[in-house]
């Protein structure tokens, strides 16, 4: 009876604390959700500067290290299959050991082989240490959906993590920045640098703590290994959980268990795979795209990047606010419907320079802040805290694949349509665009609503 004694009474602080809950930043209150908020949007931001300071410094690191141009593009495809698996890995150890410890380990051994790279001497160096250090750190994407999502309230969740997300187009121009002050002392000394942010995150986490849904299921699961009966337990949870699932193996409980959260996921999988495997197009590939088939100037290519990235940090709050006001799902199937009709219109207007530089931004836009300003909030709320972590987890993982798809998609494209580039752009930008309307098959979740009140 101790164990049950002990967990009433925790029950009795919680609920305290409970009562006093601020709707917008969650039970710890504004400071803390102002910490985490802060804590998280810089972590994603660091995520994405770590990952494309290899981005805007490959010409000088294969330079520097003798690499030809296959060496370079194995360099991103071991990367990119990297960022497939370790992010599931890191999903599933924060249901298994911790939100925290999960988050805070994941971007200090992105810290450390970001800074490692500043030692690499050759091929296989460089393909291992930037393969870790990337991986780790795209991980942070299903890490902090959990963890921010979990700890703020119900009111205005999905724009106050709209800004987290933004922090990727942020992370664009920090290593754009730091690359272009310090490439004159070279490569080595870009990395060594680019480390330092990166730890000063990991040591403002140490005051990071388990969002309280997770320490409930922590007490409930031990409770359930103890072997209390059911419906004790139910007499003292402080969040709602599915008793009968809880104490089950996560990746049993999501598999192998028919019901919900598996038509969830499969639907979520669906919408983000044509989502993302068209993104490989319309953002990674559209510089050599425009230059090599229509004669555009790289480096107006890159001031419309440019433009449209740092504007482009505005579009993600704007989608959560949207989320707020007319649903999530909402926002994604109007995003599914116009990316695709503006695709048509920028490929039939691509002669016309300015005109379809002017369409592009907003592709970029849709393709961007306005998908995932709504999106990632939507992955959070879909399932229980039970299985969140690994979900979040798995789903960055897809993600990751889906966009590597893409790629592959791509070079197929290429090599057998090669002499018709807007043949290539009618099957990727549109028409693989146009498969982001599986999101209408998604369930609809109101804005606002308690996380136990959607799934448990």
């Amino acid at each position: 009876m101790t164990d049950i004694n002990d967990n009433i009474k925790f029950k009795g602080e919680l609920k305290e604390e409970t009562n006093k809950t601020d709707e917008v930043w969650g039970v710890r209150g504004k400071k803390y959700g102002i910490y985490l908020f802060f804590i998280a949007m810089m972590g994603w931001a660091l995520a994405s500067y770590n990952y494309n300071l290899l981005t805007v410094g490959y010409s000088s690191v294969a330079s520097a290290l003798h690499l030809t141009s296959t060496q370079v593009a194995e360099t991103g495809t071991v990367i990119s299959l990297t960022a497939i698996f370790v992010p599931i890995g890191m999903g599933y150890w924060m249901d298994a050991k911790g939100r925290r410890i999960a988050w805070m380990i994941a971007l200090l051994i992105s810290a450390v082989f970001t800074g490692l790279t500043a030692v690499v001497t050759d091929f296989i160096q460089l393909v291992a240490v930037r393969a870790i250090a990337a991986s780790f750190g795209l991980a942070e994407l299903g890490i902090s959906i959990t963890i921010v999502n979990e700890s703020v309230g119900p009111k205005s969740r999905g724009w106050l993590y709209s800004w987290v997300q933004g922090g990727w187009p942020l992370g664009v121009f920090l290593a754009s920045g730091i690359y272009l002050a310090t490439i004159r002392f070279g490569f080595r000394i870009v990395f060594a640098i680019g480390a330092i942010p990166l730890i000063a995150v990991v040591i403002g986490r140490y005051w990071i703590k388990e969002p309280e849904r997770y320490e409930n299921l922590k007490r409930i699961k031990a409770l359930l290994k103890k072997g209390v009966p059911m419906d004790q337990i139910e007499g003292i949870e402080e969040y709602k959980t599915d008793l009968s699932q809880a104490g089950k193996n996560v990746f049993k409980q999501i598999f192998t268990t028919p019901g919900y959260i598996r038509r969830q996921l499969i639907k979520i999988m669906l919408a983000w795979f044509f989502y993302a495997s068209s993104w490989a197009l319309t953002n990674i590939f559209i510089a050599f795209y425009l230059e090599h088939y229509f004669g555009w100037s790289l480096t107006f290519v890159a001031y419309l990047l440019l433009i449209s990235g740092g504007l482009g940090f505005f579009f993600y709050p704007l989608s959560g606010y949207l989320g707020e006001k007319f649903g999530r799902k909402t926002v994604l199937v109007y995003t599914a419907v116009a990316t695709p009709i503006m695709a048509i219109i920028f490929i039939v207007d691509i002669h016309y320079i300015l005109l379809a530089a002017i369409i592009y931004f907003f592709v970029y836009q849709l393709t961007n802040g306005v998908w995932s300003g709504a999106g990632y909030t939507y992955w959070a709320e879909s399932f229980p805290t039970r299985v969140r972590g690994t979900l979040m987890g798995f789903l960055t993982g897809w993600f990751n694949f889906s966009t590597f798809a893409g790629s592959l998609i791509y070079t197929l494209l290429v090599i057998f349509f090669s002499t018709d580039p807007i043949l290539i752009w009618i099957i990727m930008a549109i028409g693989l665009s146009a498969g982001q309307l599986f999101a209408l098959t998604l369930r609809k979740i109101k804005s606002g609503e308690v996380l136990e009140d959607i799934s448990y």
